[in-house]
């Protein structure tokens, strides 16, 4: 294995595909109802190579905002990939307001039903407001675990956490030098320590530790609070699965990041032959891509 360091690939499962996204160039694979596999690819926005996008803590929100948009971006064209009617598919528009939907649906779903449910403890039960952060903390925990297991009992869903295996492994086999092949790729792990579901699990984790810090609040302050926390969030989470990363072959900090790669047997799972070649034609098309620029 080469000793130089390999530059930080990431990617996402789309409806029936695979995002791939480099430091310059993302490309996104489908299979298309006909059975053929379907290439998107273009250049990243550059706010990826922008300063903003060097500076700790404050890079982790730079770069999950435009994480969302490209997301989302490339979810719609898998989406319309898939759908005859070109009536039915989703324009700039379309695409905008669901972006910021899901993105409500989250904040009221992870942050301030945990923290009303925590507001009631404390107020009606008398719980102290130390016990009341980690009973908060539980809840968003408990919510993130249903809500993952939920949606996989979708058969839909269920193929795209086949293909976020297929991605996972796709990576995994890259960073270890071996060859893109479907049998090669298929003989590593489902799970990957930079991945979105460990990114959730550590905002999780962290949010205990900093809501703890503040003492007890009335309920629109507190909601009002957790909201504006999420960048704060969001930046350490980032740099703590950065940090993780680059040092997992460390003992210690294999025992940390556990609870991340077991959160993601609930979000990947085994892909066929088909999958792997869908995120290997991705990954390559995306590497083509980002040599020439």
């Amino acid at each position: 294995m080469s000793d130089s360091p390999k530059p930080v690939y990431g990617g996402q499962a789309v409806i029936e595909g695979v995002m791939m996204r480099g430091r310059k160039a993302f490309a996104v694979a489908m299979r298309h109802p006909d059975g053929h596999i379907v290439v998107e690819k273009d250049k990243l926005s550059p706010i990826y190579q922008s300063r903003w996008a060097q500076v700790p803590f404050l890079r982790g929100l730079v770069l999950l905002w435009d994480a969302l948009a490209l997301g989302s971006r490339t979810l719609a064209i898998s989406a319309n990939l898939q759908v005859e009617d070109e009536e039915e598919e989703l324009d700039g528009a379309a695409l905008g307001l669901t972006m910021l939907a899901s993105l409500g649906m989250a904040v009221v779903l992870f942050f301030l039903t945990p923290a009303g449910i925590s507001y009631l403890f404390e107020h009606f039960l008398a719980v102290t407001p130390g016990w009341s952060n980690i009973i908060e903390g539980v809840v968003r925990l408990l919510i993130l675990i249903g809500y993952m297991a939920g949606i996989g009992a979708i058969e839909d869903i269920g193929r795209v956490y086949e293909y976020h295996g297929a991605e996972h492994k796709t990576i995994n086999a890259y960073e270890a030098d071996v060859e893109l092949t479907p049998k090669n790729v298929d003989q590593f792990p489902l799970e990957h320590p930079r991945c979105g579901t460990a990114f959730l699990l550590t905002v999780v984790i962290f949010s205990v530790l900093i809501f703890s810090l503040i003492g007890p609040l009335p309920i629109l302050p507190r909601l009002g609070l957790r909201v504006l926390l999420i960048p704060i969030l969001a930046g350490i989470a980032y740099e703590y699965l950065r940090w993780s990363a680059a040092h997992i072959r460390n003992p210690i900090v294999r025992i940390l990041v556990a609870p991340n790669l077991w959160m993601q047997r609930l979000t990947t799972r085994p892909p066929d032959k088909g999958m792997l070649e869908v995120a290997i034609t991705a990954f390559k098309e995306m590497k083509a891509l980002e040599d020439t620029l």
